[in-house]
């Protein structure tokens, strides 16, 4: 249960002021140096004269722009070291969307454990890109590394955070759009910031039009962007050359990664929710140091993580950190950090191995934010997933429903067209990024930094009700339920009698065929309301999703294409979640072969991926009979 706001510390109290040195250039093995700017805590207008703790964030989103936080820190009596990565605002080199992260975060790493006012512990701290190039740096065991604080970050680029199921998610290739604009090389050239500046605000429009192929967006007026961001929509089997990389793939390097005490931080609605699962997980077992997974009910980013609300969904005043888990949220990683690399008795060791928000509960009414009250609470657990927990089978059934009971032996199968021309559209999500530029007003002029100033969701990131709506990519009037489509075949339990708590992985086992050689199935887990006066057709709850391409069925170090007629099994991992579904609500399942613009449209032809050169559509069919039991694995926790 969370804590009362009584029981918390008082916030911590600033001790010292700050002096600044910007611009310091740290020397990578190759010769490239790049720009970092160290907050140190001083008295009387000079630095403390001793070694300090010191906490790095490497950024691509400018440096400058975290001077709050890092002044925060030094006024506590930490050495605080922001840096722009490579080819970013004011470092050197050419930016390649996470190449280079891994020696170049150790190189960072082992310099300031160097300089005199350093103790040699070097601890890290940082979100999303600032979380992802932490465990790149951790995967080359940096000497000097000793504590990591990982806030919605990836693990394995491959299967769960570039791509997932062997499609790409699109959000990558929106995050190169809104950021060509402020490179360094757009920066010197009024010219090309213009034309990256108006193709942000076109993106919706290139994301129609894939494959891209080099020259076919303003990116290519770039030295790099277009480069990776081709090679990201083309590069899809795990012997590609990327993958292999440790800034890329962290499962790869864990019997050499670095072993310190680690928080993975990240939130059930996060872009990064299952890396972050399994990332704890993966590394709970690999090292001695002790592992932290705090799961809130959160979307991406910072700000959400003192929000009570995801998307379209209210949790309560219990969900965000501040007032509850701490006074603040730097105040909770502050207890860390102490701990860990001052050895400082914070309160810190009691804290259990894993602390997650259970989203449910709540009444379903309409509240005055417009959003739907879901409800929740914390719960501490020693391991993910928690003890205790069971896989509990819910088969599909021919009429559409959800039953524990294996469907009849007659019970056939139900097919739809799948038309990559029209996909389903992608209504809310675990989605960060994929947002375009609103065109320009012009009292801004270039200061389009940070983007949320002038950019507009393309997917609503969190909770909502699956009803399209005016403001959804490709939604069409009139503005009804995804289940409504002919393409989409949707299946629903019974009203529960007793409620049911969810509470990890979330797994889809289909049996399908096709008459086209390779297509996508995608899978959503709902929560579904029933009718009340505020929600009069009910309130269907995506809580999670996920998309397989049936050529990577058994694995993605090969391309296993089918022949019309051959019925086979894949498996679709969906995003762990932890919801409570109440009793007379419906476990819900909807089943298609798209959801875009979160992910890439299969076009059903078989060619190399990312290279198609034409659609076509499939009739594709999911079996549920005796014999081809597709199924719906929950992880269940006991009452």
């Amino acid at each position: 249960m969370s804590q009362s706001t009584a029981a918390l510390p008082p916030p911590s109290a600033p001790e010292y002021d700050v002096v600044i040195q910007r611009n310091r250039r740290a020397p990578m093995r190759d010769g490239v140096a790049l720009a970092t700017d160290v907050y140190l805590p001083a008295q009387d207008g000079v630095a403390v004269d001793r070694p300090l703790p010191t906490l790095l964030t490497r950024t691509p989103y400018d440096k400058l722009g975290f001077a709050a936080d890092a002044e925060w820190w030094a006024r506590r009596g930490y050495a605080r070291v922001i840096q722009d990565v490579r080819g970013r605002f004011a470092s050197e080199g050419d930016f390649y969307l996470l190449k280079n992260e891994a020696e170049d975060g150790y190189d960072t790493i082992e310099w300031l454990a160097e300089q005199s006012w350093s103790t040699g512990k070097v601890g890290t701290v940082g979100t999303s890109y600032m979380g992802w190039v932490q465990s790149a740096a951790a995967a080359l065991n940096p000497p000097h590394l000793a504590a990591m604080w990982v806030n919605q970050g990836a693990f394995n680029g491959l299967t769960s955070s570039l791509r997932q199921g062997g499609a790409l998610e699109l959000r990558w290739l929106a995050w190169a759009f809104w950021n060509a604009p402020v490179s360094p090389e757009a920066a010197r050239d009024p010219v090309l910031y213009a034309a990256l500046d108006q193709a942000a605000v076109d993106l919706r429009g290139y994301l129609d039009r894939l494959p891209w192929r080099p020259g076919d967006t303003p990116l290519s007026l770039t030295q790099d962007y277009e480069r990776w961001a081709i090679d990201l929509l083309t590069l899809a089997r795990e012997d590609d050359w990327l993958w292999q990389l440790p800034s890329m793939n962290f499962e790869r390097f864990i019997g050499q990664t670095a072993d310190v005490p680690t928080v993975y931080s990240g939130g059930w609605y996060d872009s990064y929710t299952r890396a972050t699962c399994e990332s704890f997980m993966a590394f709970s077992e690999a090292m001695t140091s002790p592992q932290y997974l705090l799961m809130g009910p959160w979307t991406h980013g910072e700000a959400p993580l003192d929000r009570t609300w995801s998307g379209d969904v209210d949790f309560g005043g219990s969900a965000p950190i501040s007032g509850n888990l701490s006074a603040t949220r730097l105040d909770l990683q502050r207890q860390f950090f102490d701990h860990a690399l001052t050895g400082a008795d914070s309160g810190w060791g009691e804290m259990p191995p894993v602390k997650m928000f259970v989203m449910g509960g709540g009444s379903g009414r309409r509240i005055a934010s417009g959003r739907m009250d879901h409800g929740g609470r914390w719960r501490d657990e020693t391991a993910w997933p928690p003890a205790g927990v069971e896989a509990v089978e819910w088969f599909l059934q021919p009429s559409g429903g959800l039953s524990e009971e294996v469907a009849a032996e007659d019970g056939g199968q139900s097919s739809y067209l799948f038309d990559p021309e029209r996909p389903v559209p992608s209504i809310s999500a675990n989605v960060s990024s994929l947002r375009e530029f609103a065109p320009e007003d012009p009292t801004l002029k270039q200061q389009i930094w940070p983007p949320t100033q002038r950019s507009r969701e393309l997917i609503l990131p969190g909770g909502a009700d699956q009803r399209t709506r005016p403001d959804v990519m490709g939604a069409e009037p009139p503005y009804l339920p995804t289940a409504s489509r002919a393409d989409v075949i949707s299946f629903r339990s019974e009203p529960l009698v007793d409620p049911v708590q969810a509470i990890g992985p979330v797994t889809v086992r289909l049996w399908v065929s096709t008459d086209a050689p390779d297509t996508d199935f995608s899978a959503a887990l709902l929560d579904c309301y029933p009718p009340s006066i505020d929600y009069p057709e009910g309130y269907a709850l995506r809580l999670t999703d996920s998309i397989k391409r049936l050529r990577f069925r058994n694995g993605y170090d090969r391309e296993e294409f089918v022949s019309p007629g051959d019925i086979v099994e894949l498996s679709i991992e969906l995003y762990p979640t932890s919801n409570v579904f109440q009793a007379g609500h419906r476990i819900g399942l909807e089943i298609s072969s798209s959801n875009y613009p979160r992910f890439d449209v299969n076009p059903n032809t078989g060619e190399p991926i990312g290279r198609q050169t034409h659609r076509r559509t499939a009739l594709n069919t999911v079996h549920h009979n005796a014999a081809h039991a597709s199924r719906l694995e929950l992880s269940v926790a006991p009452s």
